[in-house]
């Protein structure tokens, strides 16, 4: 049996038409996008053509998108380079204790650098609600950051909500969006967001580069200083052929996204029927309206690691949460803020789908799931 992939919230395979968009900007079209000369216009075209894809897919202009190395600076970009730019008007920011890392480190070095943050905690279900965002707002808050979708268990944060709430306070809106984007509609004006964040390699991209989107109505601060690239908003040479693949892919993630989104909400529901049809006593972590490219599942007496373990020997790959703490000895810290206890977040398994996994591969999946966990538990009951 050839390797089952669910782990596309880690990162997802390069479509077929990514690396053949790419493969010539490795070869033939190889000058530094900052020369005069032929090459280097060549290059600049095609870093135009791919900010125009980026734009159009998320409704901003082409001239408010700035190429970043991934979600990551994408996001530390936002958040520090708002902190910066407005910190005389105030040094407070509001974000959740469900953020990716790459938000709440960022939150945390601003700390010590003499910001105050306000940590909101989410509901049993892992929504924030707009309410507590509301009551943490303060006459010196700047920036509102919460995520679209948080990245372990699909919830779907009203970052709508939020946006209309910020732009009435007159406080500036981030928003990482790369769980969301090309699997949702995503159009910042309809958000109200005025800094958002996506990343390549989470919607069949390449890996190592992404974009941060920055309204043209915003005050912001640069946090990559060196050459003019990017419009001075973000020095170093371009990762040319990253920068197409990326134009490539969120162009392709876009099309077709109902029917994507409905094969999704099929392989989710399939793997959840078939878990509660076979083991019956199955938690799923997160509301039922989730993304459907994720599904947090909590096995009740079994330990996750185990789990993972013995279904990668079988060739299916899961993760027992986000990619970027495994090895980690500390429980999810998103599992742990919706209230679970310790002994459910160590047992807790995430599933993410991409377009391209089948209704047959999630199938199997779920049984070889099935058996893996019926076995361990008797075992551990013997």
């Amino acid at each position: 049996m050839g390797v089952i992939y669910l782990d596309n919230a880690a990162t997802t395979p390069v479509a077929p038409e990514v690396r053949a968009a790419m493969q010539p900007y490795f070869e033939e079209v190889y000058g530094n996008p900052s020369s005069v000369h032929q090459a280097g216009r060549q290059a600049r075209s095609a870093i135009e053509k791919a900010r125009e894809q980026v734009a159009k897919a998320i409704g901003a202009t082409p001239g408010e998108i700035v190429f970043t190395s991934g979600g990551t600076e994408a996001d530390n970009a936002a958040i520090i380079g708002t902190a910066m730019a407005h910190q005389s008007k105030g040094k407070h920011i509001i974000t959740t204790t469900i953020e990716h890392h790459a938000v709440l480190h960022t939150c945390e070095f601003l700390e010590t650098m003499g910001y105050e943050v306000t940590y909101v905690e989410p509901g049993a279900d892992g929504i924030v609600r707009i309410e507590k965002i509301e009551a943490a707002i303060r006459p010196d808050t700047i920036l509102v950051t919460v995520m679209m979708v948080n990245n372990e268990t699909g919830a779907i944060q009203p970052v709508q909500d939020i946006g209309a709430l910020t732009r009435e306070r007159g406080i500036l809106f981030h928003t990482d969006a790369v769980q969301a984007v090309g699997t949702l509609a995503v159009d910042v004006k309809t958000l109200g967001a005025d800094l958002l964040s996506l990343s390549g390699h989470k919607l069949h991209g390449p890996k190592g580069i992404g974009a941060l989107y920055v309204s043209r109505n915003i005050k912001w601060t640069p946090i990559l200083l060196g050459g003019a690239q990017e419009r001075e908003r973000r020095a170093g040479t371009e990762n040319l052929p990253g920068i197409v693949g990326l134009g490539v892919a969120i162009e392709l993630a876009t099309e077709a996204r109902d029917e994507k989104f409905q094969h999704l909400q099929e392989l989710r529901t399939r793997m959840i029927d078939t878990f509660r049809e076979q083991l019956g006593d199955v938690e799923v972590n997160g509301p039922d309206d989730a993304l459907p490219t994720i599904l947090n599942v909590t096995f009740k007496g079994v330990a996750a690691e185990r789990v993972l373990m013995n279904l990668d020997m079988m060739g299916i790959a899961a993760a027992a949460g986000s990619a970027c703490t495994s090895g980690s000895l500390q429980p999810s810290h998103v599992l742990m803020a919706m209230g679970k206890n310790e002994e459910c977040v160590r047992s807790s398994i995430r599933f993410s789908f991409s377009g391209q996994n089948t209704l047959d591969e999630v199938t199997t999946a779920a049984e070889k799931v099935c058996q893996v966990v019926q076995r361990l538990r008797s075992r551990s009951f013997a």
